[in-house]
Parts: C-alpha cells; structure tokens; sequence
C-alpha cells in the first residue's frame, strides 16, 4: 500500500561490507516503505538513520562509533529546530555489541540484528512512544522471511538474491556464527517466487548470495532438499534470465552436483570465489577449516576438468597466530600452484570472542605487513596476467552502470572484470559483445563489436523501445 505524501518520512541507509548487507538494507527500506518512508540520499535531515554494519574488518566497531559521532551532531541540530530524528544500528556490529550499544551511543535509538529487520515497524513504534532505546537480538531467521513484504525491486540488470544465511563451520577468526546464527536455508518455491519477480522487472543476472552459499539444503517440492546445483538448474530455466553467480562458498561444500552445473549450464558465468584463506595445513587446522591445502588443490582441478575456462577468486589472511615462515611459504606455493583471477587478502585481525582471539604466539604487525606485501604482489601479478590475456577477446559484458567519463557504461565480463566501454546511454541493463582493447590492473578497456547482433535488453518494454 502507498504511503500518503504530504505524511512522507525520509530514511538514509548507510551500508557496510559484503554483498548479503547490501541485500539486507534494501529489504530493510522494503519494510519501511508502508511506513512513509522514502529513501534520502544523505544523512542530513533525515527523520530516521540507519547503519547497516559489517563486523569483518578490523575495528569495525569503533568506525561505527565514530560514524555515531558524527550522526549525533545532524540529530542535535534537527533537534533544535524542533524536529526528531531516530538513529538505528543494525547488522553484524549491533547483534556483537547488542546493549552495550546503547551505553556508549546513548544517541542510539534502535539495535537489531541481521535476522531481526522484519521487526522494524514494532521497533521504531516503540522508540517514537518514548520506551527508550530497544534492543533485538534473535535468530528467528525462518520468521524474518515468512514476514518481509515483497521487494520493491527497484534495480538494475544485475540483482541480488538471499538464499542461504548464517554458518556452522565456526572457522576459529570468524564472528559470523554468532552475529548471523545457525545455517538457514530458503525454501526452492521462495526462491522461485523471488527470481521470477526480479526477471520480470529487467534483472539479467542474479547473485544468489548466502555466509556459506554452497551448503545450501533448501526444501523442494514434496518436501525434497535440494542443493545449491539442483536450484541453480531450476533457475536457469526462467526465461530472460542470462546469468547466474554466486557467493561467498566454502571448499568443503563444492559438491559433484554443483561441478556439473557449471560444466552444463551456459549461464552460470565462469567465476567462482572460494576462499581458502591460507595454504598451511598446519595453519589450515588452526583456523579449524576442515580442509587442508591439497584438498583445496584436487577442488580446482575437478572444477577446471568441467569448465576449462573458470576464472577463481580466493580470501587470503596471513600472520595468523603461529604462522612461521615456512608456513607463509606454504601459502606463496598453493597461489602460485593455482593461479587465481583476482583475490582478496588481509593482516590477521583479532575479533573479540572468537577462538584466534586467545591463542599464543601472535604475528608482530611489520611481520604481518611484510606478508602482505609480499603475497599481494604475486596476486596482482597473477591479476594483470589474467587481464592482459583477455586483449583481442570478444567477451559478452553486462552494462550495469554509468562510467566516470561522459559517454561511458561499464559492465562485467563473465569472469567478473570490469569493462569500461564508450556506448551510447541506450545500451545500459544490456548484454553486449565487446572487444577488449586494453588491460589495466583492476579493469578492462574495450569498444563495442558493430552491429546489435546478440545484444539483449533488461526489460521487454526497453526492446520494444530500441526496435522502434
């Protein structure tokens, strides 16, 4: 139902981390939207705040508190003009922090996690009658998403798409066990329901996104589980779907049924992240991740006999407690053994709460900063190879967004690189074939191939258009 405009609120949604947040923030505004309120571009004068927070990176505690600080000063001021403004933390840091939140941010509203925005209406309903501040902390995963409106859909060509949340692996640096909860996953026909809706409104690609995505045990027809692979197939039968991704997996989860669909399945796109995080079994079992380096090693080699050209992605952290030279060595082997696309590495951080947190024989930081260094510098030169491998290829590409230059659209080739293209604005949400010119560290150049041959639109209505 729409709200009366003249009662319009605004809300700003300051999103941080991974994919899944991104996700989450836009059903967040979804839930809201009955409300009266409509999404503002910045923080200054809006009627409600809310920072969606990741608890990965390093201190990200304290930034969202600096961040608060700021806030604090846009609500003082609305208040002097008799006006209110409510500040919201959700996600990862406020399901860490939960009431201790309130104590050190007393200019805090609301705190919820993750798996507790359905209940955003009953929260905020509360804050306005004067209760204080209020606190949801549960993991009623299953009750978030039996009672989340439908997305209002608002996109692009590409879109994400929540399948699976939550993790049981309990890797030894992680927090998201305890901010995200047991591993859940959506029933087939939600999915469905969810793909067909976003197609229908121009979406080409979706990211089917999950904490652990690849264990994904969904209930079927019939009450029948189905894992990441049968679903996967399933929802490459909508028509008007072109591509298919997915993140963020585990090794451990890289089923037979998964291999086989991207061998046989066009539009599940080359690219795969796996993270591995280290290439030390010593380590390896130290961050209790259930497998070892050579598992990793026969994983690529059974995802490559079935599609030659898959490109991977991996998470690297180095300077883990303990770790030696040799076993530093082991990781520099298993990067150079693999070849990887393009990678995502990190010192080792302590998240308080977390295992790695208490054990002995920490990383000195020049040490972990001489690591980095050095591991980053064969990933980039991994990276710039596989990128200049790519000039004279013609790669289909999905124009996703504008460019910083006039005139330019930039898309992603199947393998997930950048591709920066002068085209007309007529082309953007469309797959295009382009030539690569030129390899840059983090992106491509090309120019479109002549011709429309191939070209598909985001939407029927924006083909009708382009015929005419």
């Amino acid at each position: 139902m729409s709200a009366d405009p003249t009662l319009t609120k605004t809300l700003f949604i300051k999103t941080y981390g991974c994919q899944m947040n991104v996700y989450d923030s836009a059903r967040m505004a979804d839930v809201l939207a009955p409300l009266g309120y409509a999404q503002a571009a910045a923080p200054e004068g809006a009627d409600l705040v809310i920072l969606n927070t990741c608890h990965i990176r390093e201190k990200a505690a304290e930034k969202v508190y600096s961040e608060l600080g700021r806030i604090r000063a846009l609500k003082q001021a609305k208040a002097a003009r008799g006006e209110t403004m409510l500040i919201a933390v959700a996600g990862c840091v406020a399901q860490a922090e939960g009431e201790e939140m309130l104590r050190r941010a007393p200019q805090v509203d609301l705190v919820f996690g993750p798996q507790s925005y359905h209940r955003l209406p009953d929260l905020l309903s509360r804050a306005e009658a004067g209760e204080g501040g209020q606190v949801e902390l549960g993991f009623p995963i299953e009750d978030k998403f039996d009672s989340l409106p439908e997305e209002s859909l608002e996109q692009g060509p590409s879109a994400f798409l929540t399948v699976q949340e939550g993790c049981d692996k309990f890797c030894s640096f992680c927090v998201v066990p305890y901010t995200r909860g047991a591993e859940f996953s959506r029933p087939v026909a939600d999915i469905l329901a969810e793909a067909e809706r976003r197609v229908a409104v121009g979406a080409l690609e979706l990211t089917l996104l999950g904490q652990n995505v690849n264990a994904y045990h969904g209930s079927g027809p019939a009450g029948a589980s189905w894992g990441l692979g049968r679903l996967i197939r399933r929802l490459a039968e909508l028509p008007g779907l072109a591509r298919i991704r997915y993140t963020t997996s585990h090794p451990r989860d890289l089923d037979d049924e998964l291999i086989a669909a991207h061998r046989d399945l066009p539009s599940l796109m080359p690219y795969l992240h796996l993270p591995v995080q280290a290439g030390s079994d010593r380590i390896l079992a130290a961050m209790n991740r259930r497998h070892g380096a050579d598992d990793y090693r026969r994983a690529v080699e059974r995802l490559r006999r079935a599609r030659p050209d898959i490109a991977l992605s991996s998470d690297f952290i180095v300077g883990f407690p303990g770790e030696d030279d040799r076993d530093f060595a082991e990781t520099l082997r298993l990067v150079t053994d693999v070849g990887f696309a393009q990678a995502y590495s990190f010192k080792y951080s302590a998240r308080p709460g977390t295992p790695a947190a208490k054990l002995p024989d920490q990383v000195p930081e020049p040490v972990k900063a001489e690591r980095l260094a050095q591991l980053q510098s064969l990933l980039d030169a991994q990276q710039a190879a596989f990128n200049q491998a790519s000039v004279g290829r013609r790669l289909e590409v999905l124009l996703e967004r504008r460019g910083r230059a006039a005139g330019q659209l930039v898309g992603r080739s199947p393998a997930m690189q950048a591709v920066h293209v002068a085209a007309p604005e007529s082309l953007f949400g469309r797959l295009v074939e382009v030539e690569i010119t030129a390899a840059h560290p983090n992106s491509l150049a090309g120019r479109l191939l002549d011709g429309d041959a191939g070209l598909r639109a985001a939407a029927p209505q924006e083909a009708e258009r382009a015929c005419a």
